[in-house]
């Protein structure tokens, strides 16, 4: 590891930071899927802060290691990325020390006595875990990345269940519900970060495309007093249409709605020449969505592991 040289990023690095991301979902996954708009969006986010959160390591000139590190809950909570090419591990361990510090001392910033770190990896990643349990970390949560073909002759726009109406949130007051509606029906989740309004726009992107997020309203003309569910969904990604949040009210679930939905998303992308539509689902969700998207024919793409591990803030 001697000739490794650590630098945090900039923006202009996205290219070669999507190239690396690319090379590990190739060993991860079978296929590239990181799109650099995707890469764009992060270190040009607000508040990505990349002299104090970000690495980037390379040996010999090669980018062979990238980290980058989110204080979205201004407190204990802090999240990690890390990214590296097999046959680095050194370099691996040394960034995962920097963010492991780093980490530590935004907790000590936002009053914390330690740092709750969590690191979301592929079940079969290019990092070795054997590095994350010398050091502490446990696995702490599941996901499945599912996705579904979809066709246009198999995929018809479905009838709504009765009394349901759509509305589609190119209005600014539509997206300020649609937020509104996000944080209520997430709140309950594990590892949601309550976002303001503005940072929740900044985490979505300059280019986001408000026709395909989608209010749902119960009883009568659309309105806030009865808006039942909301759908976000993107279609920028090379791989397949993305479905980011689908989230029902708990005064209105086991109406139907959040299947309707689902097949309303398959309908839109089967129509806009779309094959794939895929979603990330929390295996340990108890509103019983990892059944709803099985029994509407999505299957496991792949499978992410939370790791978590506490560091102490030094001097407390």
């Amino acid at each position: 590891m001697d000739d490794l040289r650590v630098r945090p990023a900039t923006t202009d690095d996205a290219p070669a930071v999507c190239a690396l991301l690319n090379a590990v979902d190739t060993i991860e996954v079978g296929r590239p899927e990181t799109d650099l708009h995707q890469v764009e969006t992060e270190l040009n986010h607000p508040e990505a802060d990349l002299p104090r959160n970000s690495w980037l390591g390379f040996q010999g000139g090669e980018l062979v290691a990238y980290g980058l590190l989110w204080d979205d809950s201004g407190g204990e909570r802090i999240d990690i990325d890390q990214y590296v090419l097999p046959g680095h591990q050194p370099a691996a361990a040394h960034l995962l020390e920097l963010m492991e510090a780093r980490a530590a001392e935004r907790a000590g910033h936002n009053g914390a006595d330690r740092a709750v770190v969590h690191l979301n990896l592929n079940v079969r990643p290019t990092l070795d875990t054997a590095l994350l349990t010398r050091r502490g970390w446990r696995t702490v949560r599941r996901y499945h990345v599912m996705s579904r073909p979809v066709d246009r002759a198999a995929d018809p726009v479905p009838a709504p269940p009765p009394g349901l109406t759509l509305r589609d949130c190119r209005d600014e007051a539509d997206r300020r519900r649609a937020h509104e509606l996000v944080e209520e029906t997430f709140a309950g989740h594990f590892d949601h970060q309550s976002r303001t309004y503005r940072q929740w726009l900044d985490d979505l992107g300059p280019a986001f495309d408000w026709s395909l997020v989608w209010i749902a309203s119960l009883g009568g003309p659309a309105g806030p007093e009865g808006d039942a569910a909301v759908m976000l969904t993107r279609n920028d990604r090379a791989s397949m249409g993305w479905i980011r949040n689908l989230g029902v009210r708990e005064e209105a679930r086991g109406r139907g709605i959040a299947g309707y939905l689902l097949r309303h998303a398959f309908a839109v992308y089967a129509g806009l020449g779309r094959d794939t539509v895929g979603l990330g689902v929390d295996t340990g969700n108890e509103t019983g969505a990892l059944r709803l998207y099985a029994s509407h024919g999505m299957a496991c793409h792949f499978a992410v592991d939370t790791w978590e591990v506490t560091v102490p803030v030094s001097g407390v």
